[in-house]
């Protein structure tokens, strides 16, 4: 029995998981907005009529996260709280099968590409005029800018490729177009995004062409940085360093997941290339974009991952000195290659050695940002929290990276979605502090 009245035609989107999920939903709920749906992104309030959950199925915890949030509103409509439940993404394109026979109560079940399909379910067209169009989600002056989608890569612990399927790279003209649309929208920072930048453009100009796709993209008017994430390292293709190095409107910055700093493990990941190689990208990077920032991520506790092995990458990792960096514990993926191996590095140690890494990073970033204090940077502000204006260099993505915090008081004019200059003047592990300058 409904407890509380629902309203008709209200959709409530629920994202889980990366940056190319909330792209996926933001083209959704641009779809059902033109169809007539008054469409909220993660609700407040319950009183919406239909759920869709956009789920993420790429390691363990985040699997259990979907589930949870899909067993939530599956309760919620036992409760009368909702009407319908329908569950999309990559956690129900890998395992709708098992989905539809554990939790029933949910109305539908899609995969990554059945977009059409779901709004079919809705009684609503899918209107191709709308290809590029979304309703952000981020602050509307940065936005998720998807080049391509899916992985040709053969990565042994991955399991994007089985929800993703195959690389697909999305025409040039076409993002330039998406580009403009967004730029008429106010957003200023495209964060470029696909599961490997670096494969852009293979499969239709039969080049990698990202460097291209980046001059083309910062022609467009209004947009006033483009940021580069998930590059491969493996055939990286260097002409896009001389976009970063010359192209004013290119972000010093580059995300590239290395993965590991042990040849053996590397070779065992079939990453296609080892340790000496690459660090002899790193550095070459470095050489052509000194005042480049690199940010990585790391998987500790790989099937038969020894102390020597750790060891050997917490060496490599003090040696290099990233930027930025992150790491994941390995989860062990059904499907993928390492499965056929021994998930042998109990969880404790997983934790322990993550914990390690941090800590080191957590030391490099500090004694790096010691050497910003009394430096002026461009500063993009992305909100308010509390006492602070909040907003980031160049340097930093947003939600993973560094901070810039300007003390709010009354001589200090800062708009939220602008752009200011301000000199840092103290930091901390993995924060800026300064002052707006003219």
């Amino acid at each position: 029995m409904k407890t509380k009245t629902l309203k008709k035609n209200k959709v409530n989107v629920v994202t889980l998981g990366c940056a190319k999920n909330i792209y996926d939903s933001e083209v959704m709920m641009a779809q059902l907005k033109a169809n007539k749906f008054e469409v909220e992104h993660e609700a407040k309030q319950d009183d919406s009529e239909i759920v869709i959950i956009n789920t993420c199925g790429f390691i363990d915890n985040a699997k259990e996260e979907s589930v949870n949030t899909i067993l939530r509103y599956a309760q919620a409509k036992k409760d009368g709280q909702v009407s319908k439940v329908y569950v999309t993404g990559c956690l129900s394109e890998r395992y709708k099968d098992d989905l539809e026979v554990e939790i029933p109560d949910v109305d539908a079940y899609f995969g990554t590409r059945d977009l059409p399909k779901l709004l079919k379910t809705l009684n609503a067209d899918y209107k191709h005029e709308l290809v590029g169009e979304r309703l952000l989600t981020t602050p509307g002056h940065y936005a998720y800018f998807k080049i391509a989608e899916g992985c040709d890569r053969p990565c042994s612990f991955c399991a994007i490729p089985l929800m993703r399927g195959k690389h697909v790279s999305t025409p040039i003209d076409q993002l330039v177009k998406n580009a403009q649309s967004l730029a008429k929208q106010g957003v200023k920072e495209l964060i470029l995004i696909a599961q490997d930048l670096t494969y852009y453009g293979l499969d239709i100009y039969k080049k990698r062409n990202l460097a291209e796709l980046i001059s083309e993209l910062s022609k467009v008017e209004g947009i006033e940085w483009i940021r580069l994430h998930y590059a491969y390292p493996s055939g990286f293709p260097m002409d896009v360093l001389n976009e970063i190095r010359d192209n004013k409107k290119v972000c010093l910055y580059l995300d590239m997941p290395l993965q590991h700093g042990s040849s053996r493990i590397l070779k065992a990941m079939r990453r296609g290339i080892d340790r000496e190689k690459t660090t002899a990208l790193v550095n070459e990077i470095r050489k052509l974009v000194p005042e480049i920032a690199i940010r990585t991520t790391l998987i500790v506790g790989y099937p038969s991952e020894t102390e020597a092995d750790f060891k050997e990458m917490y060496d490599w990792v003090a040696e290099m000195r990233f930027d930025r960096l992150g790491v994941f514990t390995y989860s062990h993926e059904e499907n993928t290659h390492a499965y056929l191996q021994e998930d042998d590095v109990p969880e404790v140690t997983k934790h322990e050695r993550a914990e390690e890494i941090m800590e080191l990073q957590s030391g490099i970033s500090y004694e790096l940002n010691q050497q910003r204090i009394g430096k002026t940077y461009k500063v993009l502000f992305d909100r308010v929290e509390g006492d602070y204006f909040i907003g980031r260099t160049e340097y930093d993505s947003p939600d993973v990276d560094n901070e810039v915090l300007v003390k709010k008081d009354a001589d200090t004019f800062i708009t939220i979605g602008r752009f200011a200059n301000v000199v840092i003047t103290s930091a901390d592990h993995y924060d800026l502090y300064g002052n707006v300058v003219d």
